[in-house]
């Protein structure tokens, strides 16, 4: 259980933050911003949920994908150095990926086929959602980057997980634009 009764603690004004292990790391640390990133594709998510409309299905999924993504803040957070903590840290799981790639068919089945690249935009939520694809994106890149570091451990299935999400994300947002019926596709040399 987590118990936040204080806000502010002063402890980061040096530049400095703490892991969930305790350790203590420059907040400019590359672990630091891949669970940065992650917790802004959350935002994304929280951003994207006012403009659903109420569809059960989406809202449904999204609301998941906010929950893991503060599972895999918390991955992140605990960096696997081999030695025993006082808890069990919790880590994202292949389950969790397997029904990312669930909610990515359930979604896709039902897109018309596309025939060109698509522009981000169409409705409010499909353009939230490309928003949430390209920050999620960029959280993936920077936990390759953590776990090509050495002495850095950061699990296979964490990055699946943003694999999966940012292509559910596209999918979503697809989904939101009429079912792909009102994206906004690229014409190429368009404007030459």
């Amino acid at each position: 259980m987590v118990t936040l009764n204080r806000i502010y603690t002063r402890t980061g004004d040096g530049g400095t933050t703490r892991l969930a292990s305790g350790e203590p790391v420059a907040k400019t640390h590359p672990r630091v911003a891949a669970y940065g990133s992650v917790d802004e594709t959350n935002a994304c998510l929280g951003l994207v949920r006012l403009h659903t409309g109420g569809d059960a299905v989406l809202d449904g999924i999204l609301m998941r994908a906010q929950n893991d993504l503060f599972d895999l803040g918390a991955d992140l957070a605990t960096p696997d150095r081999g030695e025993k903590l006082a808890w069990e840290p919790l880590r994202i799981l292949a389950s969790q990926v397997e029904r990312l790639e669930r909610e990515i068919d359930l979604l896709n089945g039902e897109l018309s086929d596309l025939t060109s690249f698509v522009l981000p935009g169409g409705t409010p939520a499909a353009a939230a959602l490309h928003l949430a694809r390209t920050v999620c994106r960029r959280a993936e890149r920077e936990a390759v980057a953590l776990a090509a570091l050495e002495d850095e451990v950061v699990s296979p299935e964490a990055v699946k997980f943003l694999n999966r999400l940012s292509d559910l994300l596209f999918v979503a947002s697809r989904w939101a634009n009429d079912k792909g019926a009102g994206d906004v596709l690229w014409t190429p040399g368009a404007n030459r």
